[in-house]
């Protein structure tokens, strides 16, 4: 992946007014599909981590819904506004130059973190131009997908529960009341009792009774 290179006559043909105040609006939109679809590509062949799920939503859940230009609620910046997404873009560019050498090292993990730091300036932007659109923060999204992801691995890998305490106490009494049964009637009767005995003993009266 390669940085981008304005083009003055290739934006004008794609229909991109370069002297459009809200210009950065559309190209951080654009620079953050771009590196969320190649981070798409290096981690789609195996199970995501939840950290990698996590980049990859809240990279999704910035850019949901992106607004138009010249949507309602997108306002207008002054001078002040303008110079905070200038250096939001900036940053953006930067972390966006380290996660392309991250890409061509396949270290996953460093593109995992970048593309969070790539997305945060992205959110700034549009906090700036739409302030009245809510968006997630990555440790509220970060907190989701960790459910998410220990159920999924819950059913991938199932597990028996270790037994409580309690059930431990529980399965301990009722093998204990079993033995006093056992010794108890092994008392009365002279020796221990087989299985079905008593139930005969019974059956076994009743004929002789009509013997």
């Amino acid at each position: 992946m390669t940085q981008v290179a304005v083009n003055e006559a290739l934006a004008r043909d794609r229909g991109i007014d370069l002297d459009d105040p809200k210009l950065a609006l559309r190209v951080a939109a654009e620079r953050l599909s771009t590196v969320r679809y190649v981070f798409l590509v290096q981690i789609e062949d195996g199970i995501a981590t939840a950290a990698q799920r996590a980049s990859l939503e809240y990279a999704d859940a910035v850019l949901i819904g992106w607004p138009e230009n010249d949507a309602p609620d997108v306002v207008d910046l002054d001078e002040q506004q303008q110079a905070q997404v200038a250096e939001h873009m900036r940053v953006m560019e930067d972390h966006i130059r380290k996660y392309a050498a991250m890409e061509r090292d396949w270290d996953i993990d460093g593109m995992t973190d970048t593309l969070i730091r790539i997305t945060e300036r992205v959110a700034e932007i549009r906090r700036l131009y739409q302030p009245d659109f809510l968006l997630p923060t990555f440790a509220e999204i970060r907190r989701v997908v960790q459910q998410e992801w220990d159920e999924d691995m819950g059913k991938i890998d199932p597990k028996e529960p270790d037994p409580t305490a309690e059930q431990i106490e529980e399965q301990t009494e009722d093998a204990d009341k079993q033995q006093r049964q056992i010794a108890e009637h092994a008392d009365r009767s002279g020796q221990p009792e087989q299985p079905g005995q008593q139930h005969a003993g019974h059956h076994g009266e009743h004929h002789g009774d009509k013997a």
